[in-house]
C-alpha cells in the first residue's frame, strides 16, 4: 500500500525540528530510521500525517561518556550500538540486545529515539532502558525535561511523550565494577519479534530484572526481584513470575506458553551471570 503522508520536511537543527512540531499542533510525526513509523503509514495506523526529518540534525548523534553515565543521542542506529566499544564497556545489556533486533537492514537504519519512542512492548531497548535504570531526555517548545524510564512507558505503544516533544537522548548509568548484565530472548525464528525477552541488571545493591513480549509494556519483575536479592535460586524467583507478569493469549503463544519462556529465561540469565562470576573468580 502507500503511505499516507501528507507532507514532508527536512529539520535543519534541534531547534528548528521542535519549531516544525510545535507548529504542527500533533499532526506531525518526527521520521528518523522509520523502520516502524513508515509500515504504520503504509497500513493506515498512523492516520494522514507529515513527516519532520531529523537526519540531518548532528546534535541528536553520538555515544559518550560522561563521568558515570553513558549518554547516546536519539540518532544512534541499532547497528552503532551493537559495535559501539563504550556501549559494550558501559551499557553490555544494550550491546547484547542490539544485534537481537529484527535484520541488519533494520538495524542499519533503525534508531534507539526511534524504537523508545513507538514503545513496541516485544521491542528489545525499552526493556533495557528500564532494567538499567536509565532516563529519557526529550525536547519540546518549553525546554527539556528528563524522564526516568520506569515512568516513559505507560501502556500500549503509548508514553509520556508530548505532542510537541522529541526524545533527544538517554543517559544510562555506566556499568560499576562487579556489575553483571544480561539480555536474552526467545523467538520463533532469527528476526522475529521474542515471544519473551529478559534484560537482567545484577548491581551490588540489588538486581533488577525487565521483561519484554509479555505485556502491554516492557516491565519490571519485582517479585523475582525480591527473591534474587535475599539469596533465592533461580527456581524460586522463577516461581514468583506469575506474581509479575500476566501473559494474554494472542495468535502467536498462549499465554501459558509465554509465561513458562519467562521462566526459562530468568533461570537461564540467572546461571549465565552466576557462572560469569565464578569464571571471574
Amino acid at each position: 500500500m502507500k503511505a499516507a503522508a501528507a507532507g514532508y520536511v527536512r529539520a535543519n537543527d534541534l531547534s528548528h525540528a521542535i519549531s516544525l512540531l510545535a507548529a504542527s499542533e500533533g499532526q506531525a510525526r518526527v521520521l528518523a530510521g522509520g523502520q516502524s513509523l513508515i509500515a504504520s503509514l503504509n497500513l493506515r495506523l498512523a492516520g494522514e500525517t507529515a513527516l519532520i526529518d531529523i537526519n540531518g540534525v548532528t546534535e541528536l548523534s553520538g555515544i559518550a561518556l560522561d563521568g558515570d553515565v553513558l549518554r547516546i543521542g536519539a540518532l544512534t542506529r541499532h547497528r552503532e550500538l551493537a559495535t559501539s566499544d563504550l556501549v559494550a564497556r558501559h551499557a553490555p545489556a544494550i550491546s547484547q540486545a542490539a544485534p537481537l533486533i529484527a535484520h541488519a537492514a533494520i538495524r542499519n537504519r533503525g534508531t534507539i529515539g526511534g524504537s523508545l519512542a513507538y514503545a513496541d512492548p516485544a521491542a528489545e531497548l525499552p526493556a533495557c532502558m528500564i532494567a538499567l535504570d536509565a532516563t529519557i531526555v526529550v525536547q519540546g517548545p518549553a525546554g527539556r525535561r528528563w524522564i526516568r524510564a520506569t515512568d516513559f512507558f505507560i501502556d500500549l505503544f503509548t508514553t509520556d511523550l508530548g505532542e510537541d516533544e522529541m526524545i533527544v537522548a538517554v543517559e544510562v548509568p555506566a556499568c560499576a565494577p562487579g556489575e553483571r548484565q544480561v539480555t536474552m530472548e526467545l523467538a520463533r525464528r532469527s528476526g522475529d519479534y521474542a515471544l519473551a525477552g529478559i534484560v537482567l541488571v545484577r548491581r551490588t545493591h540489588g538486581a533488577r530484572v525487565a521483561f519484554f513480549g509479555v505485556g502491554p509494556t516492557a516491565m519490571l519483575a519485582r517479585a523475582a526481584m525480591a527473591v534474587i536479592d535475599r539469596g533465592g535460586s533461580p527456581d524460586e524467583a522463577a516461581a514468583v513470575l506469575d506474581e509479575d507478569i500476566q501473559p494474554l493469549d494472542d495468535v502467536h503463544a498462549p499465554a501459558a506458553v509465554r509465561l513458562h519462556l519467562a521462566r526459562v529465561l530468568l533461570r537461564r540469565a540467572l546461571n549465565a551471570i552466576r557462572a560469569a562470576e565464578v569464571d571471574h573468580v
